[in-house]
């Protein structure tokens, strides 16, 4: 991948010659020049050179492929849970949508693509999990492809080309980016408003395209804004025309996509719902996120951000040192957002992904700018990253996934569900559950909604169950039917052996999941089955 090699992928620069003018006229796409570099302009593909953009997609839907295990329960449960039942009409919605504080316009591109799949009488369980991933994947990697060009617009086809490699080596984007996540389409959109955005010596600006990219991304998210407040600031501030801005940019933007946010939860909430708002009071003002675990204020920059960039964090804290002036506004961008975060209690890895990118400008910078040891930084960049990027992708976390095979298999035969149904004693929302399965087979899982009501007692069932297993089965069992399936990490195997024992439940499959196990999770899943009598 040489900037002006004979490879072609990335745009060449001007040449500096007549002996590189006279190479130039080779007919070869190849060898086409990028615009203002003089020549014809080979072919392109959404304004970039069309084998970039082909050999990026392929790399993304590799990138898919090859991540098989979960990461965190929302990526199903905000998503694929909730398409799954807007299209087939049954399922289970989490206590958020009951609460109205999810928004249905993210889920709503993939019940799109569920409707199609049933119309065409192709609603396999196997296209249901890969084709919206695949969907995700495409968008990602046209998201890499806005940010080479952002930064080649902005500098030179050499920068654009270490940021761009830095961007793909990274192994939490290769970890994130093909993921049905919220926070991945808010880095996606967040990638493609930057192209547009009016940076000093942006070539591609545009106030509407952006803001309306901004107001997607709060749409799906409402804390996308975060990152965006001091952009926005910074360019209402330079601005000359300020007044227009506002009545030509910033109001007609803002009222029509969340005018089109409303009716689209108008729809299916059958009421007028604000959820931004609801969004925000829960998590920001109450703070109840909590509820889900809590951190130390200095988590991000200890270990979320440390964590999130891997071994490109050298390479980013010189890139800040080393890259123009007018890159400081991306740091700002940085900073402010992990200084917001830090002040809620709930913190996690993925809500830190969308200034993911801005990194990446300041890493490929670095590398740019190294005079020796370049190839070495290279080959320990790509190398650190590849490790991490296939073991979290192929090894860790894999059985909540893995499982639901064992799942399909009751539903390949219809006499099967008549009689079958399973229940998941794991922490709640550990595995997804009808999108995977697509088959009205009775499913439980331990429920763990929280209090909204400021109840400090209060515990949910997956607190009461793990205070005591075998009580609560005994208990909840007693003259109830049980179910045919147990489903459990392998932690909870000998505490509840004598309940299994008693019932007739016997061992039927070993999968494994992790080899971290912690707490209330295993290194393995167990699947029991009771015995027909």
């Amino acid at each position: 991948m040489q900037a002006g090699g004979g490879g072609g992928f990335f745009p060449r620069g001007r040449p500096r010659s007549a002996d590189t003018v006279r190479l130039r006229k080779r007919k070869s796409a190849l060898y086409s020049a990028a615009p203002g570099a003089g020549g014809e302009r080979g072919p392109d593909l959404i304004g970039e050179n069309i084998y970039l953009v082909l050999f990026t997609i392929t790399l993304r839907v590799l990138n898919c492929f090859l991540v098989q295990t979960s990461f965190v329960p929302d990526e199903y449960w905000q998503s694929l849970e909730v398409a799954h039942h807007m299209v087939f009409n049954y399922g289970y919605l989490t206590w958020e949508w009951a609460e109205g504080l999810r928004g249905y316009s993210y889920p709503l591109l993939f019940a799109t693509i569920y409707r199609v799949l049933q119309l065409l009488a192709k609603d396999d369980v196997q296209l249901l999990i890969w084709i919206p991933r695949l969907v995700q994947a495409v968008l990602s990697a046209l998201a890499d492809v806005k940010l080479y060009s952002l930064v080649r617009h902005l500098e030179n086809a050499e920068t654009a080309k270490w940021v761009y490699l830095c961007q793909l080596c990274s192994w939490f984007t290769w970890y994130c980016c093909t993921r049905t996540l919220t926070n991945t389409m808010e880095t996606v959109l967040t990638i493609f408003a930057l192209f547009y955005y009016p940076l000093e010596g942006s070539k591609t600006r545009s106030s509407c395209k952006y803001l309306t990219l901004v107001a997607l991304a709060f749409i799906i998210r409402p804390t996308a804004v975060i990152p965006w407040i001091p952009l926005v600031l910074w360019h209402f501030w330079q601005e000359q025309k300020k007044v227009d801005l506002v009545l030509y940019s910033y109001i007609p933007v803002g009222l029509v996509t969340l005018g089109i946010s409303l009716i689209i939860d108008r729809v299916f909430f059958g009421e007028w719902i604000l959820v931004q708002l609801k969004f925000l009071k829960f998590n920001v003002l109450q703070n109840l996120g909590t509820f889900y675990g809590s951190h130390p204020w200095h988590w991000y920059l200890t270990q979320g951000l440390p964590v999130i960039l891997g071994t490109h964090l050298p390479f980013f804290i010189h890139g800040c040192i080393q890259a123009p002036k007018r890159y400081r506004i991306f740091l700002v961008v940085v900073v402010w957002t992990v200084l917001v975060y830090s002040t809620l209690s709930h913190k996690e890895f993925r809500f830190i992904y969308p200034v993911l990118p801005f990194c990446m400008v300041f890493c490929g910078y670095s590398l740019k700018q190294l005079k020796t040891w370049k190839k070495s930084a290279i080959t320990f960049l790509l190398l650190s990253n590849l490790l991490p990027a296939l073991y979290t992708g192929l090894i860790h976390q894999r059985g909540s996934l893995d499982v639901m095979l064992h799942m399909q298999q009751l539903c390949n035969n219809s006499s099967n569900q008549s009689w079958a149904s399973v229940f998941v004693m794991m922490p709640c929302h550990s595995t997804p559950l009808y999108s995977h399965v697509h088959c009205p087979l009775p499913m439980r899982f331990l429920q763990c909604p929280p209090d909204l009501t400021g109840n400090e007692s209060y515990l949910d069932e997956a607190d009461i169950f793990y205070s005591n297993p075998l009580k609560w089965l005994n208990e909840e069992f007693y003259n109830g039917t049980l179910p045919t399936h147990l489903v459990f990490f392998s932690v909870l195997e000998q505490e509840i052996s004598s309940f299994l024992a008693l019932n007739g439940y016997e061992k039927t499959a070993t999968v494994f999941h992790t080899h971290m196990p912690q707490g209330r999770i295993g290194s393995h899943i167990y699947i029991y089955t009771r015995r027909v009598k």
